[in-house]
């Protein structure tokens, strides 16, 4: 048997140390199951368990005409969603940027007034006929707004900034993130700020839902899942990682202020899984992970996040190469002469190379890597040349490289598959009589699972290994791309709002009723004793 050579055992030495067994599959399932439970019970936990007010999933048979917008960053777009009820839809969006000055306005009424002017131009655009009839109903019936509030469009807005949501359409900004700053709308509710604008320019509008972006998932994905439960899981891995998942409110024990539809017995949860396991209790680390938190903006939080997320893995490939390159007992990205090289050349780095500048290092890389099957692994060196500006990389040099890259990405799908091996148990959906035979369909959204090779095959095996889910189970939990959380999705949570609006305006006729009887029989008894 051939000698190993120095290189090939220092690279086989760094991708043991990426591994994720099915032992520690289990031990990482079984915490996140305890950490779940425990966010459930109160808050400040590393599972923040968030309440979304959202009550129920849909199950592809409803129809309507609903708006979404979504304000995820420097673009606005502005979406109409036709629901078939079918489990299909037609959507009509337009995307426009945020200018940079309202992204640090003085008011947060320059920025809001913007977004529904952006609305208002939409609706002249696609919904005109729809959009005159509202502005001549406005100027014709004599009620204080104008028309009912039953003839405007119910709108979900997905608003990626951090809120503490009270409501299935209140939430206050907590704070601005990715570019913007306006300290003016800090602690203000997001959904009355646009409300009011919207007002101002007598749009027949009504923002009817705050949305979260997984939950989004979660729905759009229940809509067009051809399974009769809806999904049981909206997940993101992409730039960041994230799930939401519908649990039964009688296991909702912290307190839960604000108005909410208690009817289903059900409430979405948005999990806020990125800090799964701050702690440390079970989650590997290893010296490059180590050295990632410790250079990042939040050291000790987000720590789940920073081993999947798209956000995070080529910098922690982009570590262990470095250390590789600085190995003294190895020859790696560098020659002696051609002679050593398969492209008879020499290996050369740019000094503006980004493989020596932190965060530079793009995680589509490993993508690449892991799609390269041809036997000089040109397409791996061609994306090394191009993106990291390393010219003529030995074969070798590409397979360590493609190696340790194949570690860091197998190791992240099978902790993706922690996530979600835990949401499935703790649904009980594999042992509920009513799935028997059923698929349990998850939806997923987000660069690492639309674009990673083989990212949701390794998560599917994996989920093999746990406990209480075997081959059998992972055979009937269908992973599949939701489509378009923020537009299809918004649009879903709109309609469920509406849906509550309308129990609770039921509710409240019944209240007034009975309060008018309680009155009336308080007179006659009243009358009668004086008689």
């Amino acid at each position: 048997m051939a000698p190993v050579s120095p290189l090939v055992a220092e690279t086989e030495a760094i991708v043991k140390q990426f591994e994720y067994t099915d032992e520690d599959v289990n031990r990482g399932v079984k915490e996140f199951l305890r950490q779940m439970n425990e966010g459930l019970e109160k808050d400040g936990t590393s599972l923040a368990q968030i309440p979304t007010y959202v009550t129920g999933v849909p199950n592809g048979t409803e129809k309507g005409l609903y708006m979404a917008v979504d304000l995820g960053g420097t673009n606005f777009r502005v979406c109409s969603v036709k629901l078939n009820g079918d489990g299909t839809f037609n959507i009509t969006s337009a995307k426009v940027a945020v200018p940079k000055h309202l992204m640090v306005a003085k008011t947060a009424q320059e920025l809001f007034a913007f977004l529904a002017l952006q609305i208002k131009k939409f609706l002249e655009k696609h919904h005109g006929d729809h959009f005159e009839a509202h502005i001549r109903r406005r100027m014709t019936v004599s009620s204080p707004d104008g028309y009912k509030d039953e003839h405007a469009f119910r709108m979900g807005f997905t608003f990626s900034f951090p809120v503490q949501q009270m409501g299935i359409n209140k939430g206050t900004l907590i704070r601005w993130t990715k570019g913007f700053d306006i300290p003016d709308a800090v602690g203000k509710d997001v959904c009355a700020l646009l409300q009011d604008e919207i007002d101002r320019l007598q749009l027949p509008v009504k923002v009817a839902a705050l949305v979260n972006d997984t939950v989004g998932t979660l729905m759009a994905h229940s809509y067009g899942a051809p399974g009769t439960h809806g999904a049981v899981l909206g997940a993101i891995f992409g730039t960041g990682t994230n799930g939401a998942y519908l649990e039964k409110l009688s296991n909702l024990k912290k307190p839960l202020v604000g108005d909410y539809d208690k009817s289903t017995g059900d409430m979405v949860i948005n999990i806020e899984w990125g800090s799964f396991d701050n702690q440390l209790n079970v989650l590997p680390q290893t010296p490059w992970d180590t050295a990632l938190n410790q250079q990042s903006v939040n050291p000790g939080f987000q720590m789940y996040e920073k081993l999947v997320s798209g956000m995070f893995l080529g910098e922690i490939l982009r570590l262990a190469i470095n250390d590789l390159m600085k190995n003294p007992r190895i020859s790696f990205f560098r020659d002696d002469n051609s002679s050593t090289n398969d492209l008879r050349s020499t290996t050369d780095i740019a000094e503006t190379s980004p493989i020596y500048k932190q965060w530079a290092v793009d995680s589509t890389i490993l993508s690449v890597a892991a799609g390269d099957h041809t036997p000089e692994l040109s397409l791996l060196r061609k994306e090394l040349d191009d993106s990291l500006q390393i010219h003529a990389a030995a074969r070798e040099d590409a397979q360590a490289f493609q190696a340790i890259a194949a570690a860091i990405g197998t190791r992240a799908a099978r902790l993706s598959a922690v996530a979600i091996a835990a949401v499935v148990l703790k649904t009980g959906k594999l042992t509920d009589p009513a799935y028997e035979g059923q698929p349990i369909d998850i939806g997923v959204d987000g660069s690492l699972v639309e674009h990673y090779p083989y990212f949701r095959g390794t998560i599917q095996k994996a989920l093999e290994c746990v406990e209480g889910i075997g081959k059998e189970g992972a055979d009937r939990i269908r992973i599949g791309l939701a489509e378009d959380g923020s537009g299809v999705g918004a649009a879903l949570i709109a309609l469920v709002a509406a849906g509550m609006e309308k129990h609770s305006t039921n509710e409240e006729y019944i209240g007034e009723l009975r309060e008018t009887a309680k009155t009336a029989a308080s007179a006659d008894n009243e009358k009668a004793t004086t008689d």
